[in-house]
């Protein structure tokens, strides 16, 4: 047998655990949704905590919720702050200039002010209520062509 890339392992193993979500296919699609919502905002140490909050509010899956948020890590953070400010200077008009990377590393980032956070939160809001209905919607979508990822009781013929 041929050996698979350890990629696409990897990819394997994060379709399963998704497929073996408990809850609905709604359910589990309201999760993801509210945790790449999270995950658009830039508020670190609490976008899961965000995430699992907003999943108690709309009846989704927490586990998933959590995953969710991992649209902003380390390697995506920068580009997606970066996009969702450019959106906010689109949406308010132009504000402060996107700081340095040196800034965003230090405390200093917080005293950049209302001017830079309100585009950011904006273009925040917006991005991430575009991702996590593309999120919600393709998972769901996804999980009703995949009957074994619904559990038993999809598979049984309705009378």
């Amino acid at each position: 047998m041929a050996r698979r890339h350890p990629l696409l392992q990897r990819i394997r193993r994060i379709l399963g655990w998704l497929w073996q979500q408990e809850g609905s296919a709604s359910q589990r699609a309201r999760g993801l949704a509210v945790g790449v919502f999270s995950g658009c905002f830039p508020f670190f140490g609490l976008q899961i905590v965000i995430g699992v909050a907003l999943a108690s509010v709309v009846r989704g899956n927490h586990l998933l919720a959590a995953a969710g948020t991992w649209i902003s890590n380390p390697f995506t953070s920068l580009p997606l702050y970066w996009f969702n400010y450019q959106l906010g200077i689109l949406l308010l008009g132009p504000g402060p200039s996107f700081p340095e990377l040196d800034m965003l590393l230090s405390e200093r980032f917080w005293h950049l002010g209302w001017g830079f956070a309100s585009r950011l939160l904006l273009g925040s809001t917006v991005v991430g209520l575009i991702c996590a209905s593309l999120a919600g919607l393709l998972y769901w979508r996804w999980l009703h062509r995949q009957p074994a990822a619904l559990g038993p009781a999809a598979r049984r013929p309705r009378r």
